[in-house]
C-alpha cells in the first residue's frame, strides 16, 4: 500500500465552494469517475477542507501508477467532463506547476 497526499485550492467564493461540496457527497458523485479511481488502483480517497485550501489523502495498491492513471483519464471522456466542471471551482497552488492541479504533498513528520 502507499499513501499520497494533494493539495489544491479552491477559489475563493462561499457560493462555489458550497457547490463544489455538493458535487462531493456521495449521492452526486458520477459512478463512471468513482469507477476510473478504483480502477487506477486507488483504494481509498479522502478530500478535506479548510478555507478554500483542499487535501486529498490517496492509499492505493503496490500496482498504482500515477503516469498510468493521467493517461487513462485524458483518454476518458466522462472524466475529462468532470474535470472541466471541477475546474470552475478550483484554483491552482501559487507554485503549481504549468497544467498541474492537486499537487502532491512531503511527508515531513511522523509519529
Amino acid at each position: 500500500m502507499k499513501r499520497y497526499c494533494l493539495a489544491l485550492d479552491l477559489k475563493d467564493d462561499p457560493q462555489l465552494i458550497a457547490e463544489y461540496e455538493y458535487w462531493h457527497k456521495a449521492e452526486n458523485g458520477w459512478p463512471e469517475i468513482k469507477k476510473s479511481i478504483l480502477d487506477a488502483g486507488i483504494t481509498e480517497m479522502q478530500i478535506y477542507r479548510t478555507g478554500n485550501r483542499l487535501m486529498m489523502i490517496m492509499e492505493t495498491n503496490d500496482q498504482f501508477d500515477a503516469a498510468a492513471k493521467a493517461a487513462a483519464d485524458a483518454t476518458n471522456p466522462k472524466v475529462q467532463e468532470w474535470e472541466q466542471l471541477m475546474w470552475k471551482f478550483q484554483q491552482p497552488l501559487p507554485w503549481a506547476k504549468e497544467g498541474e492541479k492537486w499537487v502532491l504533498m512531503e511527508q515531513i513528520f511522523q509519529l
